[in-house]
C-alpha cells in the first residue's frame, strides 16, 4: 500500500521521510543538491533541494515546480523579467527553458518534477498565494461526511503532454471519506491545516508551510475545520 510522503515541516522540524540523494536524469542542473522522496517511473518525482549560488541552464531538461521553504530563488528566463521567489511562493520552470537560477545562502525548496513530453514548453510561471481564485466544483455528496465545501481554484500551468496541471486552490472546511487518490499530487499548504486519515486508523496532520506528495492510488481521507489553501501539481498517470 502506498502512503503520503511528507517533504517538509514548518520551522525545519525533523522528518521520518527517507530521502535518496539522486538526480532527475543526466542533465539535471540540481544533481549534486537533490534529495528525492518519491520517484515514479515515467511520471512525477518529488523531494527537496538545498542550494546556494548561480546556475545557467541553456535547456532545462524537464518541467519542475519549486516552492521555497527558506531563502530566496531568482528565476530569470532569457529575455524576460526575473521572478523572485521567497518563502511560501513558488515557480514552474517548463522543459526547454533557457534560465538563470540564483539562490541566496540558506535556500531550501521542495520540488515536484514531471517527466516526458516530446516537445519543449519553455517559460516560467509564478505560483502565488495571492491567486486569482475562481469558483470551482465541490466534492460529490457520496464522499462527504458533512456539508459540501465552497471551493475555488486558479490553474496557471497546463501541460497536455505530461498530463500535468499546477495552480492554487482553496476551500472552506470539510470532512471526506478515505478513498484512493485519483492522480499523483504534490501539495504545499499556504493556509490552514488538514488531517489526512489513513486506512490503519492513523492520521497525518499537515499545516501551513508544509508539503506532501500523494501518489495515485493512495487511500486517504481529508478533514479540515477552517479555510485551507494550497499550491497543487497533479498528474494523470496510467495504471
Amino acid at each position: 500500500m502506498t502512503l503520503p510522503v511528507i517533504l517538509n515541516r514548518a520551522g525545519g522540524a525533523s522528518l521520518s521521510t527517507a530521502f535518496l540523494k539522486s538526480s532527475i536524469g543526466e542533465a539535471d542542473p540540481f544533481a549534486p543538491h537533490r534529495e528525492i522522496a518519491w520517484d515514479g517511473a515515467d511520471a512525477m518525482a518529488a523531494g527537496r533541494v538545498s542550494f546556494a549560488g548561480e546556475l545557467k541552464v541553456s535547456n532545462f531538461p524537464h518541467t519542475e515546480t519549486m516552492v521555497v521553504v527558506e531563502g530566496e530563488l531568482t528565476l530569470t528566463e532569457a529575455g524576460a523579467e526575473p521572478l523572485v521567489v521567497g518563502p511560501g511562493w513558488g515557480g514552474v520552470v517548463g522543459r526547454g527553458t533557457e534560465v538563470q537560477i540564483q539562490a541566496q545562502p540558506g535556500t531550501h525548496f521542495v520540488f515536484c518534477t514531471a517527466a516526458g513530453g516530446a516537445s519543449p514548453m519553455p517559460g516560467i510561471t509564478s505560483l502565488s498565494p495571492d491567486a486569482n481564485f475562481k469558483p470551482s466544483a465541490t466534492l460529490p455528496a457520496e464522499v462527504l461526511l458533512g456539508p459540501a465545501p465552497e471551493c475555488r481554484s486558479d490553474n496557471v500551468f497546463t501541460d497536455d503532454q505530461t498530463q500535468t496541471l499546477a495552480g492554487t486552490w482553496d476551500s472552506t472546511g470539510y470532512h471526506r471519506i478515505i478513498r484512493p487518490q485519483g492522480k499523483n499530487e504534490f501539495m504545499y499548504l499556504v493556509a490552514g491545516s488538514v488531517k489526512f486519515a489513513l486506512p490503519d486508523s492513523g492520521a497525518l496532520t499537515v499545516n501551513a508551510g508544509e508539503s506532501l506528495f500523494v501518489p495515485k492510488g493512495t487511500p486517504i481521507g481529508w478533514e479540515s475545520t477552517e479555510r485551507v489553501a494550497k499550491f497543487y501539481v497533479v498528474q494523470a498517470v496510467q495504471d
